[in-house]
This record gives C-alpha cells, sequence and structure tokens, in this order.
C-alpha cells in the first residue's frame, strides 16, 4: 500500500512538473522582444539604480552557470572582493550612505555566508539604509527535497535562513521558477528604494542562466513616495501655518537621520533658503544642511548640547522636525527638552501636528508645499541672525593630545567634499560639535553602534565617493574598534582606493569603560603595531602607503600642516597616541547620565 501511494505521488509530481513547464513555455512564447538571464536582469535593474560595485564573496552557489561569473563578466558594475561576509555588509552600507539614491549590495553563499553578513545588514535595517543582500542558494530540486548538504543546519531546515534574514530586512523574495522572477526581484527592490531598508533576495544555482523576457527593464523602478490624501495634506498646512503665526517668527528647524536617508535633503534646504529659519541637526542627521550655511547653529542633542544651542532650540515656539529618529545617543540618552506642544514632525509616512498624528500625510511631497506656504508669509520679515558655533583650539600647557584639542584641531583639516567617517564612541562624539566644511558628508553609525563597522564602511564609502566623486576620506577610529575588522585594510590597498586612517590608539574600549569597568580588564586590548599594518596587509614594498605615529600636539601639528599628507594621494594610517582614560567631554557627560538612568 505504502509503496502504491508513493508511486501515485511521483506520478503527481511528475504531471505538476510537466504542467509548470508547459507554462513557463507559453509565457515564454507569447512574449515580445528579446530574452534575458535571470541574472542579467538582476544586474541591469541594479545598474539603473546607479550601482556600480557590488561587494561579497565567492561560494560555490553565487551567480554563475557553467564559465560564466554574472557579476564580474559584467561591463560596468565592478566585483568588490571582501576578507569576510561581515566586512562586505558594512561596505555595502558605506557605499549606500554615500552614493546617495542608489542601494549597497552585497553577494555571499547559502548558510555560512548569509548568516556571517547579518549583523551588517541589522544595522543597515536599524539605520534604514537601502540594500539588497544577495544569497547564492542550492538548486530548486534542492530546496524541494532538502537532501544533507554542506552549509546547512543538517536537519532538513532549509529555510532556517531566510526567517532569521526576515527579522532584519524589509522584503524578501525566495526566487523558484523563471516566470515570478522579474516580478519578484523588482517587488524587493522597490521596497528597498521608496523605504530605504535592506531586502532579502535568494537565487538559486540553477535559476541564474534561465532565460526571462526583457522588456520589463524598459519601465523603470519607481523611487516616488504614495501620494498625499490632498484634502488631508490641505488640512495639516493649514494647521502648521497657524502653529507658526502663533509662534511670531520663533521657528527653529530640527534636521535628523531620515532627512538624509528619505532624500528630502533638497527640499529641506530650500525650506531653510527661503524661510531663512535657523536650522539645528540632530547627531544623525548632521550633514544633512551644510554646516557653513547662514542660518546653521549646531548640533541639537538635548542636555549634551552646547548652553548656546540648547538655549535656542529648547526655547522656540515652535520646532519644525524632519525626519526625527529619537534614540538615545541621538537624544543626548534621551535628555530632549522639546515639549510635544511645541513640535510638528514630518516623517517618511506620517506627520505630526502637536498631539494629533495623520497617516500616510509624508514629508516628500509636503514640504515643497509648506515651503511655499511659508516663503510666502516670511515674505517682508526680518531674516534672523544665527549665531554660528565654532569650536576653538585650546591653548593647553601640556604638550600631549588630548580630547580637548584633537577634535577642534582636524576640524581645521578639513576641506570641502571631504567624507568623514567616525566610529561610534569616542569619535563620533568628539566630532558631533565640529562644524564641518560645504559639500562634507558626516558617516557614523549612532543608533546601532556596531563596533568596528567604519573600516568596511570606509571602504565602501571610498569607492562611492570615487564614483561620485567626492573628495578625501577620513575615517577616525578607535584601535578596539579596528581590531575587529582591520582585515579590510588589504582590499583597500588592493584596489587602490585612499583613504586617511586615525586610529585612537588608547589601549582599549574607551566608550565601555566609561559605561562600566573603567580598571577593568576586559576593556584592555593587545598591543598592535599599527605602523605596520597597511605593509602587512598587502604594500609589501611600501610604495603605496605611508604610516605615521604622532605622540604629542607639536607632531600632530606638523602632520596636519604637511601638503603631501593632505593630498592622500596613497592610503595613510596616523596612530594618534592618547591618554588611556581620556574621553570626549560629551562622551563622558553622555556615559555619566546613562549610568545614572540605568541605575533608577
Amino acid at each position: 500500500m505504502g509503496s502504491t501511494v508513493n508511486e501515485l505521488q511521483a506520478e503527481v509530481d511528475r504531471l505538476h512538473h510537466s504542467l509548470q513547464s508547459v507554462a513557463v513555455q507559453h509565457e515564454l512564447a507569447t512574449q515580445d522582444g528579446d530574452l534575458i538571464t535571470v541574472s542579467d536582469y538582476l544586474l541591469t535593474r541594479l545598474e539603473q539604480l546607479g550601482v556600480t560595485s557590488i561587494f561579497g564573496l565567492p561560494g560555490d552557489f553565487n551567480m554563475r552557470n557553467g564559465n560564466q561569473d554574472y557579476i564580474e563578466d559584467h561591463p560596468r558594475i565592478k566585483w568588490v572582493g571582501n576578507c569576510n561576509e561581515l566586512n562586505a555588509a558594512y561596505a555595502a552600507d558605506g557605499y549606500a550612505r554615500v552614493k546617495e539614491n542608489s542601494v549597497g549590495v552585497v553577494v555571499t553563499t547559502f548558510g555560512v555566508g548569509e548568516l556571517s553578513a547579518i549583523n551588517g545588514i541589522a544595522g543597515a535595517f536599524s539605520e534604514m539604509v537601502p540594500m539588497l543582500h544577495i544569497v547564492g542558494v542550492p538548486s530548486t530540486l534542492q530546496l524541494k527535497t532538502r537532501p544533507l548538504l554542506h552549509h546547512t543546519l543538517g536537519n532538513g531546515r532549509f529555510d532556517a535562513y531566510t526567517k532569521a534574514a526576515q527579522q532584519v530586512t524589509l522584503a524578501n523574495a525566495s526566487l523558484m521558477t523563471k516566470v515570478s522572477a522579474p516580478a519578484e526581484i523588482d517587488r524587493v527592490l522597490h521596497e528597498c528604494i521608496t523605504h530605504s531598508r535592506p531586502v532579502y533576495l535568494t537565487l538559486p544555482f540553477d535559476l541564474v542562466g534561465e532565460k526571462v523576457p526583457a522588456k520589463h527593464l524598459k519601465v523603470p523602478l519607481l523611487r516616488a513616495p504614495p501620494p498625499n490624501d490632498p484634502e488631508v495634506e490641505a488640512y495639516v498646512l493649514d494647521e502648521i501655518i497657524k502653529l507658526v503665526k502663533d509662534a511670531g517668527q520663533d521657528v527653529v528647524i530640527l534636521v535628523d537621520a531620515c532627512t538624509i536617508r528619505h532624500g528630502v535633503r533638497d527640499e529641506v534646504v530650500d525650506l531653510v533658503n527661503k524661510t531663512q529659519y535657523p536650522v539645528y541637526a540632530a547627531p544623525m542627521g548632521k550633514t544633512a544642511v551644510s554646516e557653513q550655511h547662514d542660518c546653521y547653529g549646531g548640533i541639537y542633542m538635548g542636555t549634551l548640547s552646547d548652553p548656546r544651542v540648547k538655549n535656542v532650540v529648547e526655547k522656540a515656539k515652535l520646532i519644525l522636525s524632519i525626519g526625527a529618529l529619537k534614540s538615545d545617543f541621538n537624544t543626548g540618552m534621551f535628555t530632549y527638552r522639546i515639549p510635544p506642544s511645541h513640535t510638528v514632525e514630518l516623517h517618511s509616512d506620517h506627520t505630526l501636528v502637536r498631539y494629533a498624528q495623520y497617516p500616510g500625510i509624508g514629508m516628500k511631497l509636503l514640504l515643497p508645499k509648506l515651503t511655499a506656504r511659508l516663503e510666502e508669509y516670511r515674505r517682508g520679515a526680518s531674516r534672523l541672525i544665527v549665531p554660528h558655533y565654532k569650536p576653538v583650539v585650546p591653548q593647553e600647557a601640556d604638550n600631549r593630545i588630548s580630547h580637548a584639542y584633537l577634535w577642534p584641531r582636524v576640524g581645521e583639516f578639513f576641506k570641502e567634499k571631504d567624507v568623514i567617517v567616525a566610529e561610534t564612541g569616542t569619535s563620533s562624539y568628539g566630532l558631533f560639535n565640529i562644524p564641518l566644511p560645504d559639500k562634507a558628508i558626516f558617516l557614523s553609525q549612532i543608533l546601532y553602534g556596531s563596533i568596528g563597522w567604519t573600516v568596511g564602511g570606509v571602504l565602501g564609502a571610498a569607492i562611492a565617493a570615487r564614483e561620485r566623486p567626492l573628495g578625501r576620506v577620513i575615517l577616525f577610529v578607535g584601535d578596539g574598534s579596528l581590531q575587529l575588522t582591520a582585515q579590510e585594510l588589504s582590499t583597500m590597498i588592493r584596489i587602490g582606493i585612499t583613504p586617511i586612517i586615525f586610529v585612537i590608539n588608547n589601549e582599549g574600549y574607551n566608550v565601555e569603560r566609561r559605561l562600566h569597568g573603567m580598571y577593568r580588564k576586559y576593556n584592555d586590548i593587545a598591543t598592535w603595531c599599527y605602523t605596520s599594518l597597511l605593509t602587512a596587509f598587502g604594500d609589501v614594498d611600501g610604495t603605496a602607503s605611508r604610516s605615521y605615529t604622532v605622540r604629542d600636539k607639536a607632531s600632530l601639528d606638523k602632520l596636519l600642516l604637511d601638503p603631501e599628507f593632505a593630498r592622500a594621494d596613497k592610503i595613510q594610517l596616523v596612530e594618534v597616541i592618547m591618554d588611556k582614560y581620556d574621553s570626549p567631554i560629551t562622551l563622558a557627560a553622555g556615559s555619566a547620565i546613562s549610568m545614572l538612568k540605568a541605575s533608577q
């Protein structure tokens, strides 16, 4: 009986497969135009989105068919091989942040590769960075029959990795037929670019070379958000204008992370230019508006703000908050003193006017109309004078390099169009209050805070900066963070990018010391010879790099004034020797607040 049932089931499966084949043949026979492989369809879509570099590692399931390697053989997209999948995900994240209106792409193999990347994908999800994670998986037959394959858990749960990915991606597609492949590829990419979050796509080994109609590629993927309801939008605009009038022009604009992530930077600059309202930024919104703009006043982070900034923002009668992301580090450990009664919040998919929420009224379409209304209202009004915050390099008797000295001093080194990348913790807190030149870009993983992110991230950022093009790429990273992801220095040397890397050598995890265990051994790290890293990781003859150690203010100043160093024509590493227990003042204060709140 059992064998008869099995035979019948086998025949049903065979007939089902035959019907699927007939359906596919009919689909292809009725399509107009040329055919293209599934892999080339995907890569063409990515090229249309501005992708010219893809990160990842090779794997036996990854986008290859016979002698064809689809990514490396592509005429306009470059393959950037990484040292591990985590670093590849970090690099794709950094690439997407700098190459705005594009996406970062990371390719890994089934199981072992994708799980190694998942922390990097999670960080991109947390911080709303558009990324595509392509996973090469076994054949469709193997996915159905689930044999005891390498890279599996050994228990037949082939979907375990997809379930893990679902927790840190906005949308996913597991391709199983060539008929549905174009639509599924388009679906996840549309979600990625519309909502600025990572998405996940599995591509079975036997589908990479299958042919699909190319005609869908003639229809571009739309980035436009869904339209706002006209009646609700008009009502919201009227309510905001009423509040502006009640505030008597005492209005402050506060920009944050989603100003950048959801592509409203131009709309915000237009709003500032036409209203001349003072504009401040949260840490995650740093450089959303030029920090050299006449209306720019500085960084607001609650209690940790400079008193002059704090006073203006918290006393304003109305705050126009754009793209807020109110995490602990981004709000000075939840020390904002801005009541909802004085606030209008504009977000990508809703608007808050005081205590009322209006779902579906997104800022991309609302901002130009608000600007037009406010420009008319502001016509003839006197321009508000915004005091500029400019840190002063202190005159210290001690020649050692302190944090109070370092950050204002390197601020004088920055130029227009520099891309400045700061590791979470010591470096980011040191740079928050340093005004950057016009058209500079600031990157830091402030919400997710995975230490070591910047080393992979600066690789992607530097490639994107070269493609745009932008100026120099400058990384500030602690010695502890560098030790997590230092291998990616070898990739930088191999592909010829030339970042300047400042390594803060303070013998361990400075931010962790501030939070707990100031004198504990677990916050210490091994001593490395940092100035030997670039030669050890690929510049064997020492011709493609330069390395320096600065131990005092005089040597730091001399280096920063050196024209050869400033040219950044080679990858350069600067080891900055600092006191083990010194910290930026905002980091020390923020850590104290965090510890106090934790004890309550």
